[in-house]
């Protein structure tokens, strides 16, 4: 097997410009990675390429955008979770538009849904090995706060990958200062989905989740997890920074992949025509790099 990674930062449903990318790259059996990672709606989109199952990330959020079920202040205020946890972890994951579990279970990728733990405000790279029993690890993985509860997953209490590492290049990497992940041998190279265009800069004002919770005094007991919600924009910027130098270094171990305008889609979209344009984005750049990739990848 290679020993390539994907790298899919999350966004709710700004995911659509990466099912368009994976699907086009499923339509060309493109399957060179040993490893995924997959952080928030990154982790679902990784779900559905593991499984192999073209047009599943899409279908999805295209039939349920406007299902309060899905994603809703309705289903915050009944649940909890702005996002519908047994309605989409378990109605449409296991029913409605279920995982093929025997192709998800004998692919050899190995899939990691990128989470943060709460308590000790660090990012936590959890293994998917089996559906449905590793779900929850994809559920923490998108939990925002504070419209969600947390996720426990052996004990720790855990919610949303990208407050402690929204685009884990460096871990898949194994690049200096970055945490080793029991089991993973670095990738030699790595393909990364980014769900905003180059030119975005991340600020902490008042639309932010990080800011509203903040101002919730909801984590006041979890100073660490308060200082990650503060400092994620300086963050979240410097790191994108350092993917997009990695990228111009000569014979680099990365090749991006980003919105080439920017995104109009929100983290929750009602507007289907918003969605699939967005879709139809990641295709087209897709399929104009599609020769670009393959030999990246050989």
């Amino acid at each position: 097997m290679s020993d390539n990674a994907m790298v899919l930062e999350g966004g709710g449903f700004r995911g659509m410009f990466t099912a368009g990318v994976l699907d086009v790259l499923m339509e060309h059996g493109v399957w060179d990675f040993s490893s995924a990672w997959g952080v928030s709606a990154g982790a679902i989109a990784a779900t559905s390429y593991k499984s192999r199952q073209i047009g599943r990330s899409m279908r999805i959020m295209l039939a349920f955008r406007d299902d309060r079920r899905f994603m809703s202040l309705w289903s915050f205020a009944r649940t909890g979770d702005i996002a519908g946890s047994d309605f989409m972890y378990d109605e449409v994951q296991n029913r409605l538009d279920p995982v093929d579990l025997p192709t998800f279970h004998s692919n050899p990728l190995r899939m990691y849904a990128v989470a943060t733990d709460v308590v000790y405000g660090a990012p936590a790279y959890l293994p998917c090995v089996t559906f449905p029993d590793d779900v929850k690890k994809v559920q923490a993985s998108a939990s925002l706060p504070p419209v969600s509860r947390m996720v426990e997953v052996d004990g720790h209490h855990y919610l949303d990958g990208g407050t402690s590492d929204s685009i884990p290049f460096e871990v898949a990497l194994g690049l200096d200062g970055a945490p080793q992940v029991e089991g993973h041998a670095p990738a030699s190279k790595a393909l990364v989905v980014l769900t905003k265009d180059r030119s975005y800069q991340k600020a902490l004002s008042p639309l932010t989740y990080e800011y509203i919770a903040l101002r919730s005094h909801r984590y006041d007991g979890f100073p660490l997890y308060e200082g990650l919600l503060q400092s994620r924009p300086d963050r979240y910027n410097t790191q994108r920074q350092r993917l997009f130098d990695l990228e111009e270094q000569p014979d680099s171990p990365v090749l991006v992949f980003a919105p080439e305008k920017p995104v109009e889609v929100g983290v929750s979209e009602r507007s289907g025509a918003k969605l699939l344009d967005l879709y139809l984005q990641g295709r087209s750049q897709a399929e104009r790099r599609l020769d670009e990739v393959k030999a990246f990848l050989a």
